[in-house]
């Protein structure tokens, strides 16, 4: 969501956002050659890695305005390997700041959530470079005429969510004196106005209360309805998620007839419990709660406090009366604010530096590749290897296409294909129904021999162009 004054948007909470990694750079075929050593053998070099796509938490960055202007970010491609062994130049990565407190989705899921400074994450990753024929000679094939391509880069459509960090969370109607209050328990000086809806963005301000230093949430006003997305309530609560503790701040001058601190209060909580339903482990209904009657500097709001103090505490509750504006009540409820802060802090485990949780491919697993009979003598083949090993051929170079065959017969893909009944002449499809390139079978071509010919070139394949 974006808000803000004017024309032009100055916060924003939910973005979708559209990234695409570099794509590897291709390998080099090429012979080195001297005046008196025409064929110096292969000096072919391996193309260089696509640039990676990162999300990195940041301290200074305040909301996701940034990617709601620029939605699509890609990352530089690797430089193509050169002869005299001259590697390609890896693809620049994009890094991308995020404010502290970012979900990453994509779709229902979660992929990352962001929180603590520095911390990183891989949302599309570089392909990987070709391979040059300096890699790929062996000792049946010395010079080979080809390199491999590069891989492309992941391309990805996820949504990013701030749900900020504060430990205290100042919920109520609009115009209860939320603004008014975390501007005077702390530095933050939001924009403060008697009218609804007058904050359109989540203030953060830090109150400090003896030797605890904690951080205030003024969340936009809730109304009713707002768990069913009336007014803007539903669009921060998000925000709220993760404080350690609700402050009701529940205003006793309110001019509006049908309206007062109990019915205010019950509203605001029939709409916590009703956002309950979309939360996980730690709903809302959970937060320990405090109550604040705000305004009581004006002379009828403090008989309203009183009369209504006795109902809050019959329930448990424990109940502040308060002036932001003559400042009345605000040392003893930032000291209890401090104590139910400390308390929370207390019951979490201890805390655990930033790490980067590496979780490599697995490799050499069970099933490499899947071969599927569609009927009529066609088949499906499917699995990581295959499909990577086709983005990686140049099928203008029949060298690389042997090559391929050599790679799937040493997988096991022929064989597979023999005992699945395929004979002479069989269609067979390698990636997926909608994305595959297609071969027909000749059985009789034998897959693991080099046979001599000019470079770039497979004589297994003659007859069969």
């Amino acid at each position: 969501m974006a808000a803000g004054a004017g024309s032009g948007a100055q916060f924003v909470d939910r973005v979708v956002l559209h990234v695409a990694a570099g794509n590897g750079g291709n390998g080099c075929a090429s012979i080195h050659r001297e005046k008196f050593k025409p064929l110096g053998g292969p000096d072919g070099a391996n193309g260089g890695r696509g640039g990676s796509v990162v999300l990195v938490v940041d301290s200074n960055a305040a909301s996701l305005l940034e990617y709601h202007r620029r939605p699509h970010r890609k990352a530089a491609n690797g430089r193509p390997g050169q002869g005299g062994h001259r590697t390609g130049a890896d693809g620049a990565d994009v890094v991308l700041p995020v404010p502290d407190g970012t979900v990453v989705k994509e779709g229902d899921t979660i992929l990352a959530d962001l929180v603590g400074e520095g911390t990183r994450f891989v949302i599309a990753r570089g392909g990987q470079g070709g391979l040059g024929n300096a890699a790929l000679a062996t000792a049946k094939r010395k010079a080979p005429g080809f390199a491999l391509l590069g891989e492309p880069g992941e391309e990805r459509d996820v949504v990013l969510e701030l749900k900020s960090v504060a430990d205290v969370a100042l919920v109520g109607f609009p115009s209860a004196g939320k603004s008014s209050l975390i501007a005077a328990l702390s530095a933050a000086k939001p924009k403060i106005a008697d009218y609804p809806f007058t904050t359109l963005i989540p203030n953060l301000g830090v109150v400090s209360a003896g030797d605890t230093a904690f951080t205030v949430a003024d969340v936009p006003g809730l109304i009713e309805g707002a768990s069913e997305g009336r007014g803007l309530g539903l669009e921060f609560l998000r925000h709220i998620e993760r404080s350690s503790t609700l402050a009701h701040v529940l205003d006793c001058a309110t001019p509006e007839p049908g309206r007062d601190p109990v019915s205010d209060f019950e509203v605001i909580e029939r709409e916590l419990q009703a956002y309950d339903r979309v939360l996980g482990d730690r709903p809302l209904s959970d937060h320990p709660r405090i109550v604040v009657l705000n305004k009581v500097d004006v002379p009828d709001a403090r008989d309203l406090a009183e009369l209504v103090r006795p109902e809050f505490e019959a329930r448990g509750l424990k109940v502040f009366e308060v002036s932001a504006a003559s400042h009345e009540g605000l040392r003893e409820l930032s000291f209890a604010m401090a104590a139910m802060v400390e308390e929370h802090r207390a019951s979490l485990p201890p805390a655990e530096p930033t790490r980067i949780v590496i979780r490599p491919e697995p490799v050499g697993g069970d099933v490499d590749f899947e071969v599927k009979d569609l009927g009529d003598n066609t088949y499906l083949i499917t699995g990581a290897k295959p499909v990577r090993w086709l983005r990686q051929t140049d099928f203008a170079n029949e060298e690389a296409v042997g090559y391929l065959a050599d790679r799937l017969a040493r997988l096991g893909v022929e064989q597979a294909l023999a005992d699945a009944g395929a004979s002479a002449g069989a269609t067979v499809l390698i990636g997926t129904p909608d994305d595959s390139i297609v071969f027909d079978w000749e059985p009789e071509i034998v897959a693991g021999e080099v046979a001599a010919g000019p470079r770039g070139t497979d004589r297994r394949l003659d007859g069969y162009r």
